[in-house]
């Protein structure tokens, strides 16, 4: 299965990682292949590490990082 995810630093990503139990975590970025590895491997300290969030669940594609943060919240 493959994902038409953009590589092109200048979009910006609303995203939610899921854990095995149901626990949900929403975040923003611009780079979502760089972020979900991160999370997939544990890398990031917090909430994503300490509840295992580490499968990417939905994701929505920006144009700016405003209309990310105003989706995120």
């Amino acid at each position: 299965m493959t994902h038409n995810i953009s590589t092109d630093l200048d979009k910006f990503y609303v995203y939610i990682m899921a854990s095995k139990t149901g626990t949900l975590y929403t975040g923003q970025t611009n780079n979502i292949i760089s972020r979900v590895y991160e999370y997939k491997y544990k890398l990031i300290e917090g909430f994503s590490k300490k509840y295992s969030c580490t499968k990417l669940v939905y994701y929505e594609e920006y144009k700016t990082r405003k209309e990310t943060l105003e989706r995120e919240k």
